[in-house]
């Protein structure tokens, strides 16, 4: 693995399995140490685990980040312990109400968006002086999880379409306001990603409707230019990248990484 990332601090929100896990093991085998933040300690301590056999620091912080007290300790604890942040990540996400626009549930919308919205504009706006800070040159990044679900129209996906929708917005306007102080806000977004949740997924789907897993797949995998499913760690690797000096002169930008399937 390229060091394109070495001795830099990373901060990543969202450590569960799949992509979020990815996220922090590519980055250890690309030089970084991490600050993990999750609100269960643990999956945070396995990921530090997977972290530190990379021969990499890990910083455990257990956090609530729709929680604006546990943000700030989140902060000061990365500082504490490494004293420097050069990039955020924003991967965790709650899931929203899977219904018609019309008939979503207001309440529950309300939960979604504290995660998936309001978290990472408030972590984002609180680690900023740190990412301003990093003597590094080009200076410190933001990275925001979306999902080509952006590009969907399905009735059931509305509420899902609406964080990200509001979070691709989100981003743009962080890189407008964070570029003049050296800091590039930048998103990657996956369609499908072919690990245990969506595996899991297909299997129902395949169970439901009479059909093997493989034609499931082939299914899923057919709109896409390379004919499969994206895999966590190229999801992982391809966002990371946007954290790299590779990338110095890349912001308000988003990354599809979905084999073709959508071309924007």
């Amino acid at each position: 693995m390229v060091d394109l990332l070495t001795d830099k601090v990373v901060v990543l929100s969202g450590v569960g399995p799949g992509l979020g896990r990815a996220l922090g093991e590519e980055a250890a085998r690309m030089g970084a140490d991490l600050v993990l933040a999750s609100r269960t300690p643990r999956r945070l301590e396995k990921m530090a685990e997977a972290v530190r056999a990379h021969g990499r620091r890990a910083l455990v912080v257990p956090t609530d980040i729709t929680d604006e007290e546990q943000r700030q300790q989140l902060v000061d604890a990365a500082l504490a312990e490494f004293g420097r942040v050069d990039c955020l990540i924003n991967n965790a996400f709650g899931i929203p109400p899977m219904d018609p626009i019309t008939t979503l549930d207001l309440e529950g919308l309300r939960t979604a968006q504290e995660t998936n919205v309001f978290a990472p504009l408030r972590l984002s706006a609180l680690f900023a002086d740190a990412l301003a800070a990093t003597d590094d040159k080009p200076g410190g990044s933001i990275i925001m999880v979306n999902s080509c679900v952006i590009y969907s129209s399905q009735p059931e996906y509305s509420g899902y379409k609406l964080s990200k929708g509001t979070l691709e917005h989100l981003a743009q306007s962080l890189a407008t306001e964070l570029g003049p102080r050296g800091i590039r806000v930048n998103s990657v977004a996956p369609s499908y990603i072919y690990e245990d949740v969506n595996k899991a997924y297909f299997d129902w789907i395949a169970s439901e409707t009479g059909r093997t897993h493989e034609e499931v797949y082939a299914e899923k995998a057919e709109p896409t230019d390379l004919k499969r499913l994206a895999t966590p760690d190229e999801v992982a690797r391809a966002a990371l990248f946007l954290a790299s000096d590779l990338a110095s002169a890349v912001t308000g930008q988003m990354l599809n990484v979905d084999c073709g399937e959508f071309h924007a």
